[in-house]
Formats: C-alpha cells, structure tokens, sequence
C-alpha cells in the first residue's frame, strides 16, 4: 500500500521573519517623512504626500502579507510560469503611449488611474519563481538546464534594461547568476556564462551616453560639481554631516532639495545624516540580519524548491540592499535602485512584503510536523 505525507503547517516559526520587514518598512515610513517633507510641501502644498502613498501601500502590502503566509505554495508554484509570462507583457506596456509613465527619460511606470505600478519590481520575484520550479525539477548539471535558466532571465533582463534600467537589470543578473551556481551548476558551465556577462557590462555602459558620464562621476565627482557629480557629492554632504551619532532625527539639511530622490534612492544618505554612523550602520545589520534568516529557511526548506524560493527572494534582498547603499556611500557608480521597504516607492514596497510573506510560508513549512497516512 503505498504511503503519502501530508503537512500540518506549523505558523509559529521565526520571530525574526515578522519583526525585520515590519521593523524596516516603519523606519521607511521615518525616513521617508523627514527626507520628503520640505519637498512635498514645496511641490504638492502636502508635507504628508510621500508619507501618505507609502502608508498606503504599507497597508496594502499588509493584506497581502496576511494571505500569502498561509496560501498553499504548491498551488503558488502552478502559476510560477503565467506569472512570469505576465510580468514580461507589464514590463512591455511601459513602451504603450497613455499607460507606460516616462519620468526622467525612463519609462518604468504603468498607470492604472487610481495607481501606478513599476513592473520591475515584480519582473525580480517572478524570475526568482520561475527559477526555483525549473532548478528544482531539473539537474543542474547540465548546461542544456543552465542555458533554459539563462534563457529566463535574458529574456528579463533585456525586458527591463529597453526601458532602461540599468540597476535593476543589474541586480536581476547577479540573482541569476548567483542562483544558477548555488543550484549546482558545473563551474566550467559557470564561467562560461559569467565571461559574456561581464564582457556584457562595459558594452551597456558604451552604448548609453548618459551611463558613461555617471562612470566619470563616479570616478571624480568634482569634475562636474553641478551635473552629473552632483548627487553624489551631496550624499557625501549628508553622510559626513551625520558623523558619528547624527544631527538628530527630522534635522537633516541635505533634505532641502539640496540632495536629489533623497526619499527614495538616496534615503540611506539622509539616515546616515540624522542617525549618524552608528544608526546607519544598525540599519545595515538588519538587512544582514534579514539575510542571514533568509538563508537559515532555505537551509531547513523541505524541499528543492522551497530551498531555491527561499533562496532567490533572500538575494533579491540582500544583492539590492547592498548595491543601493554601495551608491549612497560612493563605492559604486550612481544608478537609481531603492533601498528594500525603505525607499519610497508602493510597488516595491507591496512586492517586498509579499516576498517576506513567502518567506515566511516556507519557514512555517519547514517548522511543520509530518503525518503519515495511507489512502
């Protein structure tokens, strides 16, 4: 008689998966008041503006957390290809006069009337899906399995680097990249993809003017104090003004539109500057934090693909985190990419908390007690 098990999903797992998106995405809501409100007063006559879209979507983000933490992920894993497939036909609407939104020569946004969507943010997490169900039903081994996943996420990657965006095709590559590795792919596989890749980066960098121009930023941003260096210089203001405990909270001065995106990209300079070294450095040890939990439920995951899932979603939020404070600190060339639930921004904040919510599944799923029945 042949033998089934059945899970009795335990949702009393780590403390730690609820405490940081909630714990970050209210630091957000801070830092997004005191970074965006002379702006917003000065633009839309509402210091509250910036405030009011992100609580919105924290609330939005909310539900979905509630539903997604206890929605069956095999049931989930059955839409892992349609919902690739539509993330692709979101990232392609963009290019359509009267829904696509351009906004400082990019168009990223989507507008749906009452709200607007930047498909990107969900482009990451549906690749990371699409992933975890093909690694996990397939051998890794081979390079005819490899090329299926890089075909994937080629396929994404040119989708959302058309509009352009750079940083996030950049943190869709190193994910991919990263999961095709820690999925068992031979290194001889490896590095044959990761050559193209990096030979790919300078020709991307070539091609867009306005790429270039950041790269010689990025390597003296005095050169050009008023244009392209200028961002960058501002949050070297912000950072060495906030010095070792900052100049206190809602106090920041580089937040009089002296320091551009500061509620969004550049959020992570105006924290360093309120909150000093320290207070900046303790927000970066939660995101550390949030990895290291990230990789502990993929580590316990009862199956392949709840290991890849766990997997994929802690990169997304570990490689963004990363880079995003890599370019408010200098250490790499400019390039908008929020920082996870801090940034302002309701699609990505939505997308995050959602991501936490599967996290948060498969955890309890790994935490379940198994029972045994035949039929």
């Amino acid at each position: 008689m042949q033998t089934r098990i059945k899970y009795k999903v335990n949702y009393k797992q780590d403390k730690w998966l609820y405490i940081l998106p909630i714990l970050l995405s209210v630091l957000g809501l801070i830092f997004i008041y005191s970074a965006s409100s002379y702006t917003a007063n000065k633009t839309f006559n509402d210091q509250f503006y910036f405030l009011k879209k992100q609580g919105y979507a924290f609330i939005v983000g909310i539900v979905f957390m509630i539903f997604f933490r206890k929605v069956s992920l095999d049931k989930l894993r059955k839409f892992s290809l349609p919902f690739y497939i539509l993330s692709i036909v979101l990232l392609l609407l963009v290019f359509v006069p009267g829904i696509g939104v351009e906004n400082y020569g990019a168009k990223r946004w989507l507008n749906f009337g009452l709200f607007t969507i930047q498909p990107s943010e969900l482009a990451k997490f549906a690749l990371v899906f699409l992933l975890a169900d093909y690694m996990s039903c397939h051998d890794m081994d081979s390079f005819f399995n490899v090329a299926v996943c890089l075909l994937f996420g080629g396929i994404m990657c040119v989708s959302i680097i058309l509009e352009p965006n750079m940083s996030i095709t950049v943190c869709v590559g190193l994910v991919l990249i990263t999961m095709i590795l820690l999925g068992g792919a031979k290194l001889n596989h490896f590095f044959a993809v990761l050559v193209p890749c990096v030979l790919l980066i300078p020709l991307l960098i070539i091609i867009e003017p306005y790429r270039l121009e950041r790269l010689r930023a990025f390597i003296n941003p005095w050169n050009d104090v008023l244009g392209e260096g200028y961002q960058l210089i501002q949050s070297y203001y912000s950072l060495a003004s906030g010095g070792l405990f900052g100049v206190g909270l809602f106090n920041s001065r580089q937040k009089y539109m002296f320091l551009p995106f500061a509620e969004s990209d550049f959020i992570f300079a105006i924290i360093g500057e309120e909150i000093g070294f320290v207070g900046a450095s303790l927000v970066a040890l939660l995101f550390l934090k949030y990895m290291f939990e990230g990789f502990k439920v993929a580590k316990r995951a009862v199956n392949r693909f709840d290991c890849y899932l766990a997997m994929g979603i802690t990169l997304v939020i570990t490689f963004q985190s990363i880079l995003n404070i890599a370019v408010v600190c200098g250490a790499i060339p400019p390039t908008g990419l929020p920082l996870p639930y801090i940034s302002s921004g309701g699609s990505s904040l939505v997308c995050f908390l959602v991501a936490s919510a599967i996290l948060q599944n498969i955890s309890a799923r790994a935490n379940s007690t198994q029972k045994f029945l035949t039929p």
